[in-house]
């Protein structure tokens, strides 16, 4: 018990000091399920003492939500607490930090009209417009971690009981985020300079096109002339450094909006709000999705693919290789904070202005200029397998291999 409570001090500090990266004085946001509340009550410990002015937390009951979409009224999901959507943007705009603490329950809401779900969540991003403006444009520091819940973790381990497979999923998430190590900060800083070699071979490349081949996938993605390469972490606007996701494993950008051809398949169940869609494909003319299939999940991809203009298009690339650490534990997490990292893979929806020369300064307007697309949702799914082949094509017409069997050339 006594080692467990030391990880998870250290956990709280790795989130704080390389998630977040946060400062004397800052505001620190948390939003969390009520079933993490003992890293919570660490996180806010280890917060006030290395200097946070307060911790402000935003709970989720999981069972009031499911009791909600059971028994509210359907006209009442089209209305969301302005003051607290306000709230978030006016902390945004003062420098606060906000930390999700990210453990879903891939069924929580899986015999729910998705069309309710897909209401109550469309209403939620559009009230929170401003607020997400910030994060996506890596203005404000964030950064997403995630604690095993009971219905998360007998989900991953059905086969053990409650107990074992939370202790079983704590294991997963210490070697994850490196804390296995006998230096976890020191082990991050070495990963990110490696992460960051490969987004600096990527950006010298400046590659206009890639081009995936898997079965079920024959895809071509077109970049925008003035794309860039993230990986590791983002400098926020006042300068600091933070990791938006622990673990991360990928390398991405966006693509160009009416850039993508072909068809691409699913490899990994995709857990959105609350219900999984699986064993799903996606076919594209001119960046549109045009028609898509799910054996599980049917109208839960069309709700989310129906969010709104945007949402028909892709807005992230993501490489990675089918041998990273996580991909290497052989387990699917029902997570996407932890399934992204196994997998390449690419998101519906928005795209990160970050990824564009200058695109953080950029209007809107300026952004549709480039080809970066803008919605209010943003899905990762994973497509990536070591059956997996990705070439680039170079500005001269040069296409080279990038990928081969999932793994890097």
């Amino acid at each position: 018990m006594r080692d467990f409570a030391a990880q998870l001090e250290k956990y709280a500090e790795l989130a704080l000091k390389v998630g977040l990266n946060i400062h004397e004085g800052q505001t620190l946001v948390v939003f969390a399920p009520i079933a993490a509340v003992d890293f919570v009550r660490t996180i806010a410990q280890k917060a006030y003492q290395a200097g946070v002015w307060q911790v402000l937390v935003e709970w989720d009951d999981e069972s009031l939500r499911r009791i909600r979409f059971l028994h509210a009224r359907d006209e009442s999901f089209k209305q969301f607490p302005t003051w607290k959507a306000e709230g978030f943007a006016e902390m945004a705009r003062q420098d606060a930090a906000f930390l999700t603490i990210y453990a879903p329950n891939p069924e929580l809401l899986k015999d729910i009209d998705p069309g309710k779900i897909a209401l109550a969540s469309k209403t939620q991003m559009n009230e929170m417009k401003e607020y997400r403006t910030f994060l996506q444009a890596g203005k404000v520091s964030w950064s997403i971690v995630s604690v095993p819940t009971p219905s998360w973790a007998t989900k991953v381990f059905p086969e053990l009981s409650p107990d074992e497979a939370i202790d079983k999923l704590w294991g997963y998430i210490f070697q994850a985020t490196r804390l296995d190590r006998e230096d976890p900060i020191s082990a991050w800083e070495e990963h990110i300079r490696q992460l960051q070699e490969r987004m600096a071979f990527l950006n010298d490349k400046n590659y206009r096109k890639l081009y995936y081949k898997a079965p079920g996938t024959d895809l071509t993605i077109e970049l925008p002339e003035a794309h860039q390469w993230v990986a590791g972490g983002i400098h926020n606007e006042q300068g600091a450094f933070f990791v938006p996701n622990l673990p991360t494993e990928e390398v991405f950008t966006l693509p160009l909006k009416e850039g993508v051809h072909g068809k691409v398949s699913s490899t990994m169940p995709l857990n959105v709000n609350g219900n999984l869609i699986d064993r799903f494909s996606l076919t594209f003319e001119k960046g549109r999705i045009v028609s898509f299939t799910a054996e599980e999940g049917y109208e839960t991809l069309k709700q989310l693919i129906e969010t709104d203009e945007g949402s028909h298009f892709l807005g992230e690339i993501a490489l990675v290789p089918h041998g990273s650490p996580i991909s290497a534990m052989n387990v699917i997490f029902y997570n996407t904070a932890f399934d992204e990292n196994a997998s390449s893979h690419l998101a519906i929806g928005s795209a990160y202005p970050l990824c564009i020369k200058e695109g953080t300064v950029m209007s809107k307007e300026e952004l549709a200029l480039h080809g970066v697309n803008t919605s209010l949702t943003h899905v990762d799914f994973m497509i990536g397998s070591e059956e997996l082949d990705i070439d680039g094509e170079t500005a001269d017409g040069i296409r080279e291999p990038l990928f081969r069997r999932g793994a890097w050339v």
